[in-house]
């Protein structure tokens, strides 16, 4: 079989991408800290030093950490496996951690009963150069500047938000995203910031016909929906939900945009500027993800959230 040919800085990660879509596995990488409360032992690092925190963690290995924002999130991922019978989804451990000092994680891993076998431990140094060597369409993290080199080198990447909101009640999984600068490229977001939302409207209704270019999630978007096939569209234990704050007539592009894309979206909300998080915790999100801080500040209080720094909201003046 040919592949395709990608130039650009971006090969391998690409390659890699195709790899994992042929293969039809999902792979996510995940910080400790995303995965755990490390709250304890980050407070010691940061007020004692690098041999407290070691130390701390050396005698308290045996003591199972507890959960952290993403780690519901990762149990039901995992949890595809089973129903499958074999590992199409595979979660990575990355950590700013060395292996002395990560024991206690993997202590805790195994106790949850977790799947998790590959990890990198960078002794204090960013994970986020290992995410692209593990074929990785996604990582989260509670390091916005991990993050952010992870978008710049073209991995959809989110800092988990502090939320005490996690949906336990069954193992259905539900990923929620916006539009603009996460599953689209931030193009018609620009037309907003800069001219306005009558320029926007403008644009948009003119543009209806023209798919938008993809958004650092569309990779994600894509394996996610290569394993929504392995399973009936009523029996699917994964949903997908687009949340945006688009209205009529700016909701036809993005339709169109889907379909060109060959992608079902299970569920689509255009909210025309309304608060996203009533809306979110009507649907039973497991995370949400969304380009704008105001807005995922207002939605951690209903669901867990990942911000992802891409795209002009994020853009510093000058």
């Amino acid at each position: 079989m040919q592949l395709p040919f990608f130039a650009g800085t971006d090969y391998h990660w690409r390659m890699s991408t195709v790899t994992n879509i042929m293969t039809g596995k999902l792979v996510v990488a995940i910080s400790s800290r995303a995965l755990f409360n490390l709250d304890d032992s980050h407070r010691i690092y940061e007020q004692d030093g690098v041999e407290a925190y070691r130390q701390y963690q050396i005698e308290h290995e045996d003591e199972i950490l507890e959960p952290g924002d993403a780690f519901h999130l990762v149990k039901k991922l995992l949890n595809i496996n089973t129903l499958l019978g074999s590992t199409r989804v595979e979660v990575i451990l990355l950590s700013r951690n060395t292996a002395d000092t990560g024991l206690r994680i993997f202590n805790s891993i195994e106790h949850y009963g977790m799947n998790i076998q590959k990890a990198a431990f960078c002794g204090g140094s960013s994970p986020y150069r290992y995410i692209s060597a593990f074929n990785s369409h996604l990582f989260l993290s509670t390091n916005g500047q991990d993050v952010r080199q992870a978008l710049d080198n073209n991995i959809a990447a989110a800092t988990i938000m502090p939320s005490k909101m996690a949906n336990t009640d069954d193992f259905k999984l539900r990923f929620a995203f916006d539009g603009d600068a996460v599953l689209f490229s931030d193009e018609a977001e620009r037309v907003y910031k800069l001219q306005g939302l009558d320029e926007f409207t403008r644009s948009e209704k003119a543009s209806a016909k023209i798919p938008l270019s993809g958004g650092p999630f569309k990779p994600f978007l894509e394996a996610l929906h290569m394993l929504q096939k392995e399973f009936d569209a009523d029996t699917s234990p994964i949903r997908t939900c687009l949340v945006t704050a688009r209205s009529a007539p700016a909701h036809e592009r993005v339709i169109n945009t889907l379909r060109a894309w060959d992608i079902r979206i299970d569920e689509s909300l255009f909210l025309g500027g309304q608060d996203k998080g009533a809306f979110l915790r009507a649907y039973e999100a497991d995370v949400f993800f969304d380009d704008q801080e105001g807005h995922c500040e207002s939605a951690r209080e209903h669901v867990a959230t990942g911000h992802v720094p891409s795209g002009i909201a994020n853009q510093k003046p000058g």
